[in-house]
């Protein structure tokens, strides 16, 4: 792990210091829960210092560092002990301070990039002639090359992240908070944003506080890794700490069968955009089998995704289901995004990348019932399908919480368990790691290579090199983005 430069201090920049944190006793329990989200942290970061935030899911990592950014209201929950930053109770009005949060669609306001970023500039109060090159300087620095003009609606999951980062360090905050920034991303994207990071702060003019799974990645960027441990406080890891290593279910080979679902020359375009978000593509799905799509971001796999799982019609090409998959179907020559949504879920079982656009309850278990109960299965049965996935995705204590309350790692875990409930047989999931720990992942996989069987077919959109290890059978890898 990096430590302090020698010989250097924080460096003031435009009259804003680097941040000095404080807490003591802190803890925090959403108004909607009994169990507390974060509690019993003490914790001193002095001005300038690069901290990771490591813990297992669920642990209150995006709690503690949206406390930090001062968005947790009082009304919103019960607070204990104190957390300050430079002495005072975090405000943002007060200070700038730049965040980027798991989920880049809650943080895009404007329908252009480079108005996005402008955005955040004009709210802090940059001189107009200074907020233009400003943006052009926070584009660059994180590998966005789309240019201002290009529409925010019309980004890849990572594009919009990189978009979000450029809005995070453009004013230059004195306090730099970063909430699983590279998740979204390809690896040579991830790798971008780390280095577009560490040149943000390698003058210590930004105190850095990250929330990042992908911990041993970070390692050398920072100085301290600090653990939030689930039943309450913290521990600090010695430098030269390094994780334990991923446990990797047994791999379990079967041959191909027949093609469940297919692709023949599918592709998509929005309209009126300069270029088609996913070029035409084939793909076969074939039972027993396991395929990873991966690529660059802004390539279209997560669009991909969307037309195999029946969520979107292709503007070019069709999608088929095999004569197996549309058994029972009244009308089964329709192509799938034509199909009713309850027989689409029995039949093909989806995880998006953004988990919450997917949740229909106010309850977890209400969550995993839900699949079942439409398809038919008793009270009991749609009861115990759904106890047993909340046992094995360690989601039992939360059988209760709205899923909108969850954590990310949490609510990813659930959507997983959504697409399992109906015992589908094609499975499309993207993104279906983000935002584990060591644990939930091995468990999340394990449970995965349970589906692999000869009767099911699966397709995984993934950055994540273990999983495609783990899992996959055969590997589609989508070429570099359409020049515009």
């Amino acid at each position: 792990m990096a430590g302090p430069v020698p010989g250097t201090g924080p460096v003031q920049h435009d009259g804003v210091g680097p941040a000095a944190v404080r807490l003591t006793g802190f803890g925090f329990r959403h108004a909607s829960r009994r169990a507390w989200a974060v509690r019993d942290v003490d914790l001193r970061i002095e001005p300038g210092q690069r901290v990771l935030l490591a813990g297992a899911s669920g642990a209150g990592k995006s709690t503690l560092l949206r406390a930090l950014g001062g968005l947790l209201e009082p009304e919103s929950g019960d607070v204990a002990g104190e957390l300050t930053v430079d002495g005072a109770v975090p405000d943002r009005r007060r200070r700038p301070v730049g965040m980027v949060f798991q989920d880049p669609d809650s943080q895009l306001v404007m329908t252009r990039a480079g108005d996005d970023v402008a955005f955040g500039l004009e709210n802090t109060g940059t001189p107009p002639a200074l907020i233009w090159p400003a943006v052009d300087t926070a584009l660059d620095a994180v590998g966005f090359d789309l240019g201002r003009e290009h529409a925010t609606a019309a980004l890849s999951g990572g594009q919009k992240q990189r978009l979000v980062l450029a809005g995070a360090l453009a004013p230059r905050p004195g306090l730099l908070l970063l909430d699983e920034p590279t998740a979204q991303l390809d690896p040579d994207g991830a790798a971008l944003v780390r280095a577009a990071v560490n040149r943000a702060v390698a003058d210590r003019s930004a105190t850095l506080v990250v929330v990042d799974h992908d911990v041993e990645a970070w390692l050398p960027l920072v100085d301290r890794v600090v653990e939030l441990l689930p039943g309450g406080g913290t521990v600090e890891h010695p430098s030269g700490w390094r994780p334990a290593p991923l446990r990797m279910p047994a791999r379990r080979v079967h041959s191909p069968g027949e093609a469940l679902l297919t692709a023949q020359a599918a592709g998509f375009a929005y309209r009126g955009a300069a270029r088609p978000a996913l070029a035409a593509t084939d793909v076969a799905l074939p039972a027993g089998r396991t395929l990873a799509v991966t690529g660059p971001n802004g390539t279209g796999k997560s669009t991909l995704a969307l037309l195999l799982a029946g969520l979107r019609a292709p503007s070019t090409g069709r999608v088929v289901a095999s004569p197996a998959l549309t058994a029972g179907l009244r009308r089964p020559g329709l192509p799938p995004h034509r199909w009713p949504a309850v027989e689409l879920a029995n039949r093909i079982g989806t995880v998006f990348q953004q988990p919450e656009h997917q949740f229909l309850t106010g309850r977890v278990r209400d969550e995993l019932s839900l699949g079942p109960l439409r398809s038919g299965a008793g009270a009991a049965q749609a009861r115990a399908t759904a106890e047993e996935l909340l046992e094995r995705l360690g989601l039992a204590a939360l059988a209760d919480a709205n899923p909108f309350t969850l954590s990310g790692g949490q609510q990813r875990r659930l959507s997983v368990a959504t697409a399992l409930a109906t015992a589908p047989r094609v499975l499309v999931l993207d993104e279906p790691t983000f935002g584990q720990d060591r644990e939930t992942w091995a468990e999340l996989v394990a449970l995965l290579a349970e589906q692999q069987d000869g009767n099911r077919a699966l397709c995984l959109v993934t950055h994540d090199a273990a999983v495609v290890t783990a899992l996959a059978d055969d590997v589609l890898t989508l070429g570099a983005p359409v020049p515009a």
